[in-house]
């Protein structure tokens, strides 16, 4: 039997990917999709970069130095990308999954407070602020754009990050807000087990049945 569509996705391995580059193939993969357009998670990490959300104020990028600064489509203010974060770029069609964004928001955050839980760490969401926290520490955060019927960006999840260069703002908006990372609880940071334990919480949360794994690279 043929697995539906709205339980089916293409999951792509791309390495180290600049953000600039996965921003535009995400758009052009959401503008391109059509209703037989299989839905995608993208697995990746972004070399250093500060984005900004369609409600970032400036005063919030506190000393971004060298780090490049980049203004983004999806939702939320500032945040920090970097090596040693687990990026997951979900594109859905959530009209076919019959799928709000709000119901999406909360498969993002529960697949990392279940995958916290289960290694012995007490984690929650904060509705008033989108993300995954640890004892009032941001753990995860969220971002999505909703546009034709699509969505595209995602969760970053700090796994062995440089925690420092978060100080340089005030994290998605919030002055003082702390951030923490895998490796700092003490868990297990090996980014290729953490990204495949991911991707198996994230696929339950979603209701993937049959995913397609490729190393290919996001669309041109």
């Amino acid at each position: 039997m043929t697995t539906p569509l709205d339980q089916y996705a293409i999951v792509r391995h791309l390495g180290l990917l600049d953000y600039e580059k996965a921003f535009r193939q995400m758009q052009q993969f959401n503008a391109g999709r059509t209703k037989n357009s299989a839905d995608e998670i993208w697995l990746l990490q972004h070399p250093a970069v500060f984005t900004l959300g369609t409600n970032s104020k400036p005063e919030h990028l506190l000393n971004p130095e060298n780090i490049p600064v980049v203004q983004s489509d999806r939702g939320g203010q500032v945040t920090y990308h970097g090596p040693g974060q687990l990026i997951a770029y979900v594109l859905i069609d959530i009209k076919r999954k019959k799928m709000g964004v709000r119901k999406l928001v909360s498969a993002l955050e529960n697949t990392v407070v279940q995958f916290l839980a289960a290694r012995g760490v007490a984690a929650s969401a904060d509705p008033k602020a989108p993300g995954v926290y640890v004892a009032g520490e941001k753990i995860a955060a969220l971002g999505l754009r909703v546009k034709q019927g699509g969505c595209y960006h995602g969760l970053s999840l700090n796994v062995d990050i440089e925690l420092a260069d978060f100080d340089r703002i005030n994290p998605c908006g919030y002055p003082g807000l702390k951030v923490t990372s895998l490796k700092r609880l003490g868990l297990n940071s090996n980014m290729q087990q953490v990204t495949a334990s991911i991707l198996e919480m994230l696929c339950m949360q979603l209701n993937i049945k049959q995913i397609k794994n490729t190393e290919n690279s996001a669309h041109e």
